[in-house]
């Protein structure tokens, strides 16, 4: 996760001598621990924790958990991970089509130049020969591409990356009860079973608003919880990760809370108003915000120690309208006509002295 700092004990495994894993999009994490990406760079510090269930709350005003649960998709196919999708859709397949494609990094696109362009250079001219074979080196080193993409919202995902693919979609429009959902999740994941020797391939299952009043199931509350149970018990004996959204204003207050404890990853995301003047003030570049993503719960596996996070509420922004970026919540500066700062009006000391927050 996102600016994480994991204490671990003196008994905790370690992979200083273990070579690393040889399938893109996984690492090593402590306690044993390995990690897939989440395909948000910002959020990916940490990714999240194989053999966990990922669930996000989402929100009715808005639908920003699509872009959460695309990049996921998106990023288990670009790693040639296969995938497992269900929603409420008549035809999930069609969903496909507008997961983002990876963004091209600036450092490969100037390794592409036209070699016409290049002809006024006289500067380090013997040097060239270097930078094809140097950059595309470096480009396969470097860790932090190899487990996150940055992918580009306004571009479609490639045939490629879709054709011959191990794709399974399911549509849960209409179903009566959860048999069908259950027995397509443990076919999936009976595919990627744990063992103590080398994973050999990773499996991803993403499920769109699971309580969606086009189910037949979804007044069904326990039967969903049930399965919840149950796709968690399968997950921590499966190499496979799975993100599961769901509109927490369809379900009664108890069995919301029983579905966010269920989660080992527990992620809600929230629309911002257009007009909110008093956020707009105490918020540095709110007109660039869409939403706002907290990270409830962090996932513990292996471990009985805390996760300890440096911010739990970022902002959703789109970066030139292409991609997605998350940062931390930066109160506004101190308005310079007043002389006092936005904090201070509301302090409970009452003190009068400008330029510091009281509580």
């Amino acid at each position: 996760m996102a600016a994480t700092k994991t204490r671990t004990s003196s008994f905790s495994r370690s992979f200083s001598g273990a070579s690393s894993p040889q399938i893109p999009g996984l690492k090593h994490g402590p306690n044993g621990t390995m990690f897939v990406s989440s395909g948000i760079p910002d959020l990916d510090s940490g990714g999240f924790a194989l053999g966990s269930l990922v669930m996000v709350m989402e929100d009715a005003e808005a639908p920003h958990h699509m872009l959460l649960l695309r990049n996921f998709m998106s990023q288990g196919l670009v790693h040639n991970q296969p995938l497992l999708y269900a929603s409420a859709a008549k035809d999930p397949r069609q969903f496909l089509g507008t997961l983002p494609s990876p963004a091209v990094p600036k450092d490969e696109k100037s390794s592409h130049r036209d070699p016409d362009q290049e002809k006024g250079l006289r500067i380090a001219w013997q040097y060239k020969k270097y930078f094809g074979e140097n950059q595309q080196g470096f480009d396969s080193q470097n860790g932090k591409h190899e487990f996150c993409n940055n992918f580009d919202l306004r571009k479609p995902l490639e045939r490629q990356f879709l054709t011959g693919k191990r794709i399974d979609c399911a549509s849960i429009l209409d179903s009566p009860n959860l048999v069908t959902l259950y027995d397509r999740c443990a076919t999936f994941l009976s595919q990627f079973p744990r063992s103590d020797s080398n994973i050999s391939c990773v499996g991803r299952i993403a499920i769109q608003s699971f309580c969606a009043p086009q189910c037949g199931y979804s007044s069904l509350e326990w039967d969903m919880l049930s399965f919840l149970r149950s796709l968690k018990s399968m997950l921590r004996s499966s190499n496979a990760v799975a993100v599961v959204t769901f509109p927490p204003s369809l379900l009664s207050s108890s069995s919301s809370t029983r579905w966010q404890h269920m989660a080992d990853t527990l992620l809600s995301v929230k629309a911002i108003p257009d007009e909110d003047k008093e956020l707009a003030m105490l918020l540095t570049g709110y007109q660039d915000m869409v939403g706002l993503l907290n990270v409830q719960k962090v996932a513990q596996i292996n471990t009985q120690v805390p996760v300890i996070l440096e911010a739990t509420t970022f902002s959703i922004k789109l970066q030139k309208r292409r991609f997605l970026v998350l940062e931390c919540l930066n109160q506004a500066p101190i308005d310079g006509s007043s002389g006092s700062s936005y904090g201070t009006s509301g302090s409970c000391s009452g003190s009068s002295k400008t330029g510091y927050l009281d509580f």
